[in-house]
């Protein structure tokens, strides 16, 4: 399974790379680039830029979710997660997930300002491998404490992670190459979902080595992993076009000019202007921003919640063993990187983003109930299916939605964490919505992923219909749409 998971992969970065992005043949700005230099450059870019920073994330998701697997592993057993914590109808399994988002949550503005500064291959590689040695020591912990002061400190660090490349990726790439590249990085992410119970089940097996469970062996193989690529990330990333030129050779300085003008025609926000707190914070006036923010954390929600507990949820609910539940979770993760990667390309060839969201949670919304109320087992699973593509798709799809709707550098990079601080609140969300009392059912915590996922419909449907009365008003030359002080271009149009 793992094997034909990774031929997808491999076929479909092969698409991203034979289906590039519009370049610049009809001179509508001076380049000396011809046409096929061009199309190699966003191949190399392509293949250097979303491919590594798609095998970070893929470590990143791993290593934040892989405590379910450690739970069915022994670790819930010898940590005593199970019971309630302080006495309350919480248990410490589900504050050992929260407190994680704590962190998580709070740093990510200053990240997104961090990167800017300091250059994202720093950046980047230093918070992965301070991160992959905390992992290690999650692999020693003794009591749920102490598992606990780790998550927070995973949290500070992965905190700078995500909304970072998501920032990156925005800079390079024009409005409707986009939707793709998000696709294949998140796709890695969802590979690691899908290898990572049957990862987990082989790691299982060195139980008795060394004195130490199968579950601590969980945390220090993947934390170990974790560092070798943190450290040879270093090496591997590559910094904002205006300065890529200076990182390891990675491009020309008349390629990067290229890549520069070449977003500025799309959307007139290359140039990168001096830090200002003022207006870094005023993009939070703007209220498209929590509507992409909203989304986001309904999406996550869901996420978070499958990713926390679907193993447990195999187990308890459908009744599969352990070693099952392990190695079930991978079939509905390789149709959900199918899924988000069809719908990435189809928005870009189409340039659409509202549909493809309400596609989405469709599929959420008919497999959440199947998942939750069909008495054959089988059926049940079949509903995970349909939830986890539909899920997992939405989040590359919702960063794309936000990337095409927002100008100006700093605007953008406030919208990268408030988007991902929300999905942050979103993890939270997710790591309680199914209660150990609520076992094996977990009805209510069903009915919280399907009042998400309706919730979604209605902020699309409303953005939707905003922006479609907005683009009619800019046409007709009343209002000038997404005015910036960074640059004086004209003519921007929502995406719906």
């Amino acid at each position: 399974m793992a094997q034909d998971i990774e031929k997808h992969q491999v076929n479909m970065m092969e698409d991203v790379e034979h289906s590039p992005s519009k370049v610049s043949t009809d001179g509508e700005f001076d380049t000396d680039l011809t046409p096929a230099e061009q199309k190699k450059l966003i191949h190399r870019i392509d293949r250097r830029l979303v491919v590594t920073v798609g095998v970070l994330y893929c470590i990143s998701l791993m290593d934040r979710t892989n405590l379910s697997a450690a739970s069915i592993a022994g670790m819930t057993k010898e940590l005593k997660l199970g019971l309630p914590f302080n006495n309350s109808e919480v248990s410490r399994y589900n504050i050992v997930t929260l407190v994680f988002f704590t962190t998580y949550v709070v740093f990510q503005p200053p990240s997104t300002i961090l990167v800017r500064k300091i250059g994202p291959r720093i950046h980047l590689s230093v918070i992965t491998t301070a991160w992959g040695l905390v992992m290690l020591g999650m692999g020693f912990v003794h009591d749920w404490q102490g598992l606990a002061g780790l998550r927070v400190v995973l949290g500070i660090l992965e905190a700078g992670f995500f909304p970072s490349c998501v920032y990156l990726l925005s800079t390079w790439y024009t409005r409707y190459d986009v939707g793709k590249r998000y696709s294949v990085f998140y796709v890695l992410g969802s590979l690691a979902s899908a290898c990572a119970g049957i990862l987990a089940y082989g790691i299982m097996q060195m139980a008795g080595m060394q004195g130490l469970g199968g579950w601590r062996w969980i945390f220090i193989i993947e934390g170990t992993l974790t560092c070798v690529l943190g450290i040879g990330s270093y090496w591997m990333l590559v910094d904002f076009p205006e300065k890529a030129h200076l990182s390891w050779k990675f491009l020309t300085e008349r390629e990067s000019k290229f890549i520069i003008d070449r977003v500025n025609r799309d959307r007139g926000d290359a140039k990168v202007q001096p830090f200002s707190a003022a207006k870094f914070f005023r993009a939070g006036l703007d209220i498209k921003i929590w509507g992409y923010a909203m989304i986001f954390f309904n999406t996550t929600s869901v996420t978070y919640a499958l990713a926390y507990f679907l193993p447990i949820i195999l187990t308890e609910n459908m009744g599969f063993s352990v070693g099952a539940s392990q190695c079930l979770v991978a079939p509905p993760y390789a149709l959900a990187a199918i899924v988000m990667y069809t719908t990435g390309w189809l928005g870009d060839k189409y340039k659409i983003r509202g549909p493809i969201i309400c596609f989405n949670m469709i599929l959420c919304l008919i497999g959440l109930p199947i998942m939750g109320f069909h008495k054959s087992a089988a059926v049940r699973y079949f509903g995970v299916f349909l939830t986890t593509a539909g899920a997992n798709s939405n989040v590359p799809a919702t960063m794309a939605y936000q990337a095409n709707n927002i100008r100006g550098q700093w605007k953008r990079a406030f919208c990268s964490a408030t988007l991902v601080g929300f999905g942050g609140f979103g993890g939270i969300a997710g790591g309680l919505v199914f209660r150990t009392k609520d076992a094996p059912a977990y009805h209510p915590g069903l009915y919280a992923c399907i009042a998400c996922c309706l919730l979604t419909l209605v902020i699309v449907c409303t953005t939707s219909f905003v922006f479609w009365r907005q683009n009619a008003r800019a046409a007709r030359g009343e209002i000038e749409l997404e005015d910036s002080d960074e640059d004086h271009q004209r003519g921007f149009r929502y995406t719906i």
